[in-house]
């Protein structure tokens, strides 16, 4: 299917995007502040050992990941990581929780499962400033509407050049090459190609479920 028929389809049936803050998971509670508008210093402020996204102002909680969640994160980076290797190329991977200024602005924020960024003047101590070439998401029930809505339509418009939606409850691979404006629907019975990559493939069945 192409790109721009899926966005389509996918737009009819997104709801409009609402200023307020949301609990991945949880109901939808209003801002305090009258703008409905939160900052990355609201992100920095919040207690240790609590995580938030933000994206166009609105904050998202993140909850922990469960097990499986992370195998998966870990088989998945651990194969990008080892393919760059052996290529020598130059692009690096980074894994959750690692910092992506997508817009480079202070509305937007977001911590991807997976990241491989090929432009090392994006890199600095504190993240990526700027988009990713390729950004992996591994579903978990309470980020569900996020991964498959939001970040969706954010990471194609912020610049990203692929983008991955592993949906382990439904053993799916949503793949969305924005470059070529292709998008692919797999299982994990399935090898999956890179279109970042000529000769990227991964093999879902080898994934650590």
């Amino acid at each position: 299917m192409s790109l721009m028929k899926h966005f389509g389809k996918m737009k009819n049936n997104h709801d409009a995007t609402v200023n307020t803050l949301t609990m991945k998971g949880c109901v939808t509670m209003p801002l305090p502040q009258q703008n409905n508008q939160y900052t990355i210093d609201d992100i920095y402020a919040l207690p240790d050992g609590q995580r938030a996204e933000l994206i166009d102002g609105q904050m998202y909680m993140m909850a922990p990941p469960s097990r499986r969640h992370q195998q998966i994160l870990l088989s998945l980076s651990r194969r990008i990581a080892d393919y760059i290797d052996r290529k020598g190329g130059s692009c690096e991977v980074d894994i959750a929780p690692f910092a992506v200024f997508l817009n480079e602005d202070n509305k937007n924020y977001v911590e991807p499962d997976i990241s491989v960024i090929c432009s090392s003047e994006k890199l600095t101590d504190k993240g990526c400033s700027g988009a990713p070439d390729w950004i992996i998401e591994i579903v978990s029930p309470s980020s569900r509407r996020t991964d498959y809505f939001t970040k969706l339509f954010k990471y194609r418009t912020a610049g990203v050049r692929e983008y991955w939606i592993v949906d382990p409850d439904k053993s799916r691979i949503l793949v969305y090459n924005f470059a070529s404006e292709d998008t692919g629907d797999y299982t994990f019975s399935e090898t999956v190609k890179a279109g970042i990559y000529e000769d990227l493939e991964i093999d879902f069945n080898t994934i650590e479920l």
